[in-house]
Order: structure tokens, then C-alpha cells, then sequence
């Protein structure tokens, strides 16, 4: 007979984990002092040690192991027992796939978002029109991000996968410090879709030049920080901005390739006239 010391050391388990296992009647103690509560144990009781870690490998819990340390336990029930958790670890199995599939996805679209989308820079651009699902609405700057919600939620409601891209309308071209804002956002789709009275699906209209900025913009903010760097840019280059058109933001990536605080994004201005553009990234 060992103290419950003495078979902590051998077993390789810790005094508190001896007497967890006790308390849920996995391994009580071969003999309880009355008088001085101390427990000791049986040198074959490593046995039973030595077969709850080989079932904690397989993934059984504590709870799920006990009827295999019963003494009387049937064939049949083990066989059961074991069919269950061949199930739960397949299933364990798909969702892990799952998950590596998806960080897999991740990094591809990384490494597309690194080398397709430079940072602060400005030029001039054609724009081709785009088939977009849009809602606009006049509601509080802080409000933009459940709009892009709810436009985003709608696509996915009507089978359309989750937007690498969204596109922002600036009507009142993010300026001013008015609380409320005419803004509408615009989720890009790849087929027709059915519009509502809260959603319009319609072709975003071709600009045949614009004045673009590709930068890092925070979309927590309420509004786009950078469209006077980009109009003193314009504005430099004898460009003349149109107010035919609304001025566009586009996040270039989904909400879930946002890494740190920053997403990278091109902010585009309607101009006049057919000033000349850079045609290698439109």
C-alpha cells in the first residue's frame, strides 16, 4: 500500500487529480484511514491508472470512460459505447476540415490581396458598370456598418456567397458634419436577384474615368477620411470632378479578410471630360 503521495509520483497524476478521479468514483482509494483521513492505494491500482489515460487518448471524457472500468460490463455496451464515439470523432474530424479548408482559403486570398491591391496611390481609372444589390437610406454616419449588414445579409439570403467586395455611395460625399448621411451600399452579385421595397438590384453605372485612391481605410470610421486627399489631388492634376455620379469607396476585401483594424480599399471620384487613365488597373 502507497499514501496518496507516494502513488502520485508513481502514477504520474497529481494529489488533486487522485482525488478527482475519487470523487467521481474512478479511482477511490484502496483503504481510508478513519482517524487520520489519509488515503492509500494498492500497487495494481497503477493498472487502472494506466487504462484511464489510454481511453483519455482515444478522446473518451471522464464521464464517458467510466462504464469501462465497471466489472460486469457487457460486450454489447462497449461495442456501443465505441460506435458513439467513432461518430463524435468523425464528426470532430469534418469540422476540423472544415476549419483547415477555410484557414487554407485564407491565405490564398492573402497572398491575392498582397499582390493585387497596392497602398497609397493615386491615378486616374475607367470604371466598368457592375451589377449590384444596393440599399440607400438617409440614417446616422454611425450607422453605415449595419447597413453593409443588411445588404450583405440579403445576398447570402438569396444564394449569393458572402461578397469579397462592397461598395460604398457617398451621396453626400461623406463630408460635412451632419449626423445623418445619405449613404447606400452596394454588394456587387453574379446573377439577377429579386429586389423589395428596401432593396434595389440594378446596374451600377460605368464611370469613364475617375480619379482613384488605393489605401488602408479604417471601416469602424464613420466616414472616409481621405476624399480631400484625393480631390487636392484632382484638383492639382487640372482634374474636374462630375456630379453626375456619387463618390464610391470600395472595400476590396470581405469582413472576414480584415486583419487588425485596416481594410484595404479604393475610393474613386467621378470626373469630367476624358482625362487619361492608367488602363492596367481597371
Amino acid at each position: 500500500m502507497m499514501k496518496i503521495s507516494a502513488f502520485a509520483k508513481v502514477s504520474g497524476l497529481s494529489i488533486k487529480a487522485l482525488r478527482y478521479y475519487d470523487e467521481l468514483g474512478l479511482l477511490k482509494p484502496a483503504h481510508v484511514d478513519e482517524q487520520s483521513g489519509y488515503r492509500y492505494y494498492a500497487e495494481e491500482q497503477l493498472l487502472t491508472v494506466k487504462r484511464i489515460a489510454a481511453y483519455k487518448e482515444q478522446g473518451f471524457t471522464l464521464e464517458q470512460l467510466k462504464p469501462f472500468l465497471e466489472d460486469n460490463i457487457r460486450a454489447d455496451a462497449v461495442r456501443e459505447r465505441l460506435s458513439e464515439k467513432m461518430k463524435e470523432l468523425q464528426e470532430t474530424v469534418q469540422s476540423l476540415q472544415l476549419q483547415l479548408d477555410e484557414v487554407n482559403s485564407r491565405m490564398s486570398r492573402l497572398e491575392r490581396i498582397e499582390t493585387g491591391n497596392p497602398v497609397e496611390s493615386f491615378r486616374t481609372r475607367k470604371v466598368p458598370s457592375q451589377r449590384v444589390a444596393s440599399i440607400r437610406d438617409q440614417i446616422p454616419r454611425s450607422q453605415l456598418c449595419l447597413l453593409l449588414d443588411e445588404i450583405t445579409k440579403y445576398g447570402a439570403l438569396q444564394g449569393e456567397e458572402e461578397a469579397g467586395q462592397l461598395i460604398i455611395l457617398w451621396h453626400d460625399e461623406a463630408g460635412g458634419n451632419a449626423d445623418v448621411a445619405d449613404m447606400e451600399v452596394a454588394l456587387p452579385i453574379t446573377r439577377d436577384i429579386p429586389s423589395n421595397d428596401r432593396v434595389r438590384v440594378y446596374v451600377l453605372p460605368e464611370l469613364q474615368t475617375a480619379a482613384s485612391l488605393l489605401h488602408h481605410c479604417d471601416p469602424y470610421g464613420y466616414s472616409c477620411p481621405v476624399i480631400p486627399e484625393l480631390k487636392a489631388w484632382s484638383s492639382s492634376h487640372g482634374l474636374v470632378q462630375s456630379d453626375r455620379e456619387p463618390i464610391r469607396e470600395i472595400y476590396l476585401t470581405s469582413d472576414k479578410d480584415i486583419y487588425g483594424r485596416k481594410r484595404p480599399a479604393e475610393l474613386l471620384i467621378p470626373l469630367l471630360g476624358n482625362a487619361e487613365y492608367d488602363p492596367s488597373i481597371s
